[in-house]
């Protein structure tokens, strides 16, 4: 057998966090090898190089969010006086062949980008032979194996299946729907996280039947105020919402449609039939099958995530692990690429910046869209004290929906915190454009902003945005938000 190839860092898991790395750490003149391999889901449903965002998620999901806000723009569009005369046909096998088109321009790029920086790319499974060896096995059965000085783990999750008859059998996840080769028709999703709501939302914009069926709360983890806007703003679109309901089994019919059995947590009980049965419960970390025991990786959590310092260190100095697979961290792939970027400037450049874990902008693209950076209410209250926040808010309507008089619960609000000179800690909105709002004020909770400095700011009018110049409404006063308008 020829010598094994020595890598100055071995990278498992060609997604967002694990080629960021790869590529940083070669251009600061390492020795990179990078080993990926999708297993297909129940369903068939694989893809290329670039990871979860890039292929079924961030990426196809903003494109179907986007598709389905035209759907609002064309109503809208009489109330400006255009006469777009009969309702226009969606085509949803048009969309997901340009996703596909588009996604595949993508992986072709990520592997460009290697063979231009040098990295050594295995489109094989990677598994751990010792705590510095690594065996690959492509698609053919084909082993090599690798040594690396440094091993990073970046495999990222899959989404879970809840354990009932039929879920894995006839229902699909977020891992198939943005390729799914015929039109979903009437939908169930299930879940409350915003995996859930986006697919939904747009499902729902794209013009098909759509239901949620949630166990509990909608986006658990988020700002609950924000979060029961955005619940009311689906209903508001005629999303079913089926409220502490846990499905029990799937089947399929003689007519093929899927027959779901649910149970209310008053334990009363339903069946309803749907086209399609999407889970959105959760994910779970891709480690099993890393053999992480043969290499002596034992800095394992419960919940089946691997446990890191803040280096991003496993118990192993020399093995290190990022992204989705490691506890406490926001499964959010602008995460993931810093904390790549910043562990590779550590390793082979003359960097030492640890990867900030808050003060993260992140947003939910539901139709009504919800952006957030910073602490959510609840929270800020649980830390801090409630008699040490004041929250600063107001409800918004955008100008563009003066015209067509559509109504939506578009809101702002800023967490701050009495003892520091009213410092805010969190930021929080909904409405159109909210992700762009977001990422533009993120680098005034970033840089500790106080109440003061966003009251002090000229505001661009007329914007959505300037509305953070000018909130004065406070939750101590226990008065009501008006809507202003320009």
């Amino acid at each position: 057998m020829a010598a094994a190839s020595v890598y100055d860092l071995i990278v498992i898991g060609g997604g967002s966090g694990g080629l960021a790395c790869a590529k940083a750490s070669a251009a600061l003149g390492a020795r990179v090898a990078l080993l990926d391999f999708v297993k297909p889901s129940p369903q068939g449903t694989t893809w290329g190089l670039g990871g979860t965002c890039v292929n079924v998620g961030c990426i196809p999901k903003k494109i179907m969010h986007m598709a389905a806000t035209l759907e609002d723009n064309m109503e809208d569009a009489a109330g400006y006086g255009w006469e777009l005369g009969e309702k226009p046909k969606h085509s949803w096998t048009t969309l997901v062949q340009g996703i596909k088109d588009y996604i595949g321009s993508l992986n072709w790029s990520y592997r460009v980008q290697l063979r231009e920086k040098k990295v050594d790319y295995f489109n094989a499974f990677a598994s751990f032979v010792d705590a510095h060896t690594i065996k690959a096995v492509n698609k053919k059965k084909q082993e090599t194996i690798l040594k690396g000085k440094n091993i990073l783990i970046a495999t990222g999750g899959r989404p879970k299946y809840p354990d009932i008859p039929g879920a894995r059998e006839f229902g699909i996840t977020s891992d198939d729907i943005f390729s799914l080769p015929r039109a979903p028709g009437k939908t169930l999703v299930v879940g409350g996280s915003y995996v859930a709501l986006e697919c939904a939302g747009f499902l729902k914009g794209l013009g098909y039947d759509t239901t949620i069926m949630v166990r509990s709360i909608l986006l658990r983890g988020f700002d609950q105020e924000m979060a029961k806007k955005i619940g009311a703003d689906l209903e508001t679109r005629k999303v079913r919402m089926l409220y502490n309901t846990q499905p029990q089994s799937v089947s399929r019919e003689a007519d093929g449609k899927l027959s779901v059995k649910f149970a209310h947590d008053d334990g009363t009980q339903g069946t309803d039939t749907f086209d399609t049965v999407l889970f959105a419960v959760g994910r779970d970390p891709c480690l099993r099958e890393l053999s992480l025991d043969a290499a002596g990786v034992t800095s394992m959590h419960k919940s089946g995530k691997l446990v890191t310092n803040e280096a991003d260190q496993t118990n192993l100095d020399h093995i290190y692990a990022i992204g989705d697979i490691v506890q406490g961290r926001p499964e959010l792939t602008p995460v993931a690429i810093k904390a790549g970027q910043l562990l590779a400037a550590r390793l082979f450049g003359d960097g030492k910046q640890l990867c900030a874990y808050d003060k993260i902008p992140t947003t939910v693209f539901t139709p009504l869209e919800y952006g957030c950076c910073g602490l959510a209410e609840e929270d800020a209250v649980e830390k801090h004290g409630a008699e040490n926040i004041e929250t600063f808010f107001g409800e918004l309507s955008p100008l563009q929906y003066a015209l067509p008089h559509r109504q939506a619960p578009c809101f702002a609000k800023l967490i701050c915190l009495k003892t520091d000179d009213l410092r805010v800690l969190g930021l929080h909105i909904t409405g159109p454009g909210a992700g762009e709002i977001t990422q533009g004020f993120a680098i005034g909770i970033f840089l500790n902003a106080r109440k003061a400095d966003f009251d002090n700011m000229f505001a661009i009018h007329p914007t959505l945005a300037e509305s953070f110049t000018s909130l004065t409404t406070t939750r101590s006063s226990g008065e009501a938000a008006a809507a202003g308008g320009c």
